[in-house]
């Protein structure tokens, strides 16, 4: 499975939510794109023509930015599956629920990888 995971960049998204990510067994079974590893690597990297190939996007969507809305919408209109995950304690953008009704709580970057796991184990079935 191809996975394509969106955030802000106001997270700390290489150590809370990249190097989880890498260090799990979901990068060993699955194609994991992570934008922003990409970006340093590849001029010729373009988003939304990703974004159209993956089977599914999953959005750290515990602060709001509009480089991640502009990548969730393309993959709305791509049809790809979107899955929102977020910290307890934040507040979601209630537009969100326009393009995806799939939101997973967490309470740290353990609790995170375990529902993720959980999420694609469900969708691969």
């Amino acid at each position: 499975m191809k996975i394509y995971i969106g955030h802000a960049s106001k997270l700390n998204f290489k150590k809370e939510l990249y190097q989880p990510i890498r260090e799990s067994q979901l990068n060993l079974e699955h194609e994991i794109i992570l934008p922003h590893e990409i970006y340093s690597e590849a001029s010729d990297f373009v988003t939304r023509d990703i974004i159209k190939t993956c089977d599914v996007m999953i959005a750290e969507v515990s602060f709001p930015a509009t480089g991640l809305g502009i990548e969730l919408g393309w993959a709305d209109s791509a049809g790809t599956p979107i899955i929102c995950i977020y910290r307890k304690g934040q507040k979601v953008v209630e537009s969100l629920n326009v393009i995806t009704d799939n939101f997973i709580e967490y309470v740290d970057t353990d609790d995170m990888m375990n529902k993720i796991s959980d999420i694609i184990r469900d969708v691969t079935r």
